[in-house]
């Protein structure tokens, strides 16, 4: 009896090991698929990612049509994102950089911290907005830098850039730094395109008339609505942000007779990583018509795809009659060179 009892025992604990077993695989095996969903990593620049730039409404949409989830990280203004990315190169922590301009797009690629990918729906975008032939970054929007003006501030406005260098504008014109903002790095592209090797003459004598040089954009665009200086740098769309969302044309552009230094931006798949064909479709989906839709609301930029219709608070985003640049090599060889004599001059 002792034997027998023994033995069905052994079976009870047996088949009872096994509904165990059995239900643990069966919830794995229902898990197992949401745990398998790549989640993409993307780093971009702040206004990009904060509630009101186009970084929410795009992670909703991606998520919604591709069951594919979303991280993005806030990391500094354009340059400060790039040199994140360089920093981890030997162990990326991301998918995706936001926010590569054509200005920043050879310093990206010397640094190989990016790998190719041509979306076929390059063909809606036009092809002078196509700024990396190597296709490892895709254009998804463009804008021209120029300096705004708070009108309830009185001031003879300037027509050029020359004209910022007069003493009426002491302590009242706020920048951005050119070695951690793309917003900042475009206006010393700007000054070296109007002023050609005599660039560092404008910026000794613009040095006084700087309140401030902030580290990204959104701190020296913040210090200026909130009335610290009546000039900011910024782009040409800015105002029709203040006429779509605070119904106030405040805010207005200073139009140069000398030109506007355009923007190109893109984003780029980060060499290494795990999430290739997730990041391939988040590439595409930038390019797609419902988010280039959003982009002119949310980041105040132009949409590189063709036939968009804009707002018509872009009404007063005057595109100007002068479209500067420089080629993407040539800033590429002289870029830490500039870098350095802006620093040396500005520190003294």
């Amino acid at each position: 009896m002792k034997k027998f009892f023994f033995f069905v025992l052994t079976v009870l604990l047996f088949m009872s090991f096994s509904l165990v077993f059995s239900a643990g695989r069966q919830e794995s095996a229902n898990t197992l698929p949401v745990s398998d969903q790549p989640i993409l990593t993307i780093y971009a620049y702040d206004s990009f990612v904060s509630e009101w730039g186009p970084g929410p409404s795009i992670i909703e949409k991606f998520e919604k049509e591709t069951g594919i989830k979303i991280h993005m990280i806030s990391a500094g203004d354009s340059g400060q994102v790039l040199q994140k990315v360089i920093l981890e190169k030997n162990n990326p922590k991301a998918d995706i950089i936001i926010g590569i301009d054509n200005n920043l797009l050879y310093r990206a690629l010397n640094e190989q911290v990016l790998t190719v990918y041509k979306s076929n729906l390059l063909e809606s975008v036009p092809v002078e907005l196509h700024f990396d032939p190597t296709y490892h970054i895709t254009p998804y929007d463009y804008g021209y830098f120029a300096f705004i003006h708070d009108t309830e501030v009185q001031i003879n406005r300037p027509e050029s850039l020359s004209e910022l260098l007069s003493p009426e504008f002491n302590k009242k014109i706020i920048i951005m730094d050119p070695r951690t903002s793309s917003v900042g790095l475009g206006l010393l592209h700007w000054t070296v395109s109007v002023f050609k090797d005599e660039y560092l003459d404008f910026w000794e004598e613009l040095k006084p008339n700087l309140l401030t040089i902030t580290d990204g954009w959104d701190t020296g665009y913040g210090l200026f609505t909130a009335g610290e200086a009546p000039i900011v740098l910024s782009y040409t769309t800015s105002p029709a942000y203040h006429v779509e969302y605070e119904e106030t044309e405040r805010y207005q552009v200073l139009m140069f007779e000398d030109g506007h230094y355009l923007q190109i931006e893109g984003a780029g798949i980060i060499k290494g990583t795990k999430n290739l064909a997730a990041a391939e479709l988040f590439i595409d989906f930038l390019l797609s018509a419902e988010v280039q839709k959003v982009l002119p609301l949310t980041n105040w930029m132009y949409p590189v795809v063709q036939n968009i219709t804009l707002p018509e608070s872009y009404a007063f985003a005057p595109k100007p009659a002068i479209q500067l640049s420089l080629p993407a090599d040539e800033t590429a060889l002289h870029l830490d060179e500039r870098l350095k004599e802006w620093t040396e001059l500005m520190s003294k």
